[in-house]
């Protein structure tokens, strides 16, 4: 049985980063409109399984999926309030 290889990615958190997770809207697929802090944590955890998409909107994608699997969507909160 061949051993698979841990890959650890590092996602850093900025705070444009998180600006965009409340104020982006997905651009496709089932959740289309809803903002990327919105998506629930099930349709995350699929893009984590079968692969982000490229660029800006994986990226997000991804942070968003770490946030919401160790808790941390309250972080998002404030940042909601100020619009």
């Amino acid at each position: 049985m061949r051993q698979r290889k841990a890959v650890h990615n590092t996602l850093i958190m900025q705070v444009p980063d998180l600006e965009r997770l409340v104020t982006l809207a997905m651009p496709f697929g089932k959740y289309k409109g809803r903002l990327i802090a919105d998506l629930p944590g099930h349709y995350l955890n699929w893009f984590a399984r079968e692969g982000f998409p490229p660029g800006e909107i994986g990226r997000l994608l991804a942070l968003m999926q770490e946030m919401d699997h160790n808790g941390l969507r309250s972080l998002l909160d404030p940042l909601r309030k100020r619009g």
